[in-house]
């Protein structure tokens, strides 16, 4: 997981805003995308965080290895 401040510009509710954010990385495999995007969004104080999921398609085996052994059979 990584944590960054960002400035976010966007629209909302037809008002232009700049905001000071935290933009969250989370590492997962795809089959739990489902799960991690749920429990975000109910954690979550926006209305609509953005939740992205953006495929690996080609990676370091060891470090592939790992993340797969880190994520299976744990709670998101």
């Amino acid at each position: 997981m990584q944590v960054q401040s960002v400035k976010s510009f966007y629209r909302w509710q037809g008002a232009l805003c700049a905001e000071p954010e935290c933009q969250l990385a989370i590492k997962t495999r795809s089959d739990r995308f489902a799960e991690l995007a749920q429990f975000i969004s109910a954690q979550h104080p926006y209305d609509t965080p953005e939740i992205v999921q953006i495929p690996i398609t080609a990676g370091s085996i060891d470090y592939l290895r790992w993340l797969d052994t880190g994520t299976q059979g744990q709670d998101p």
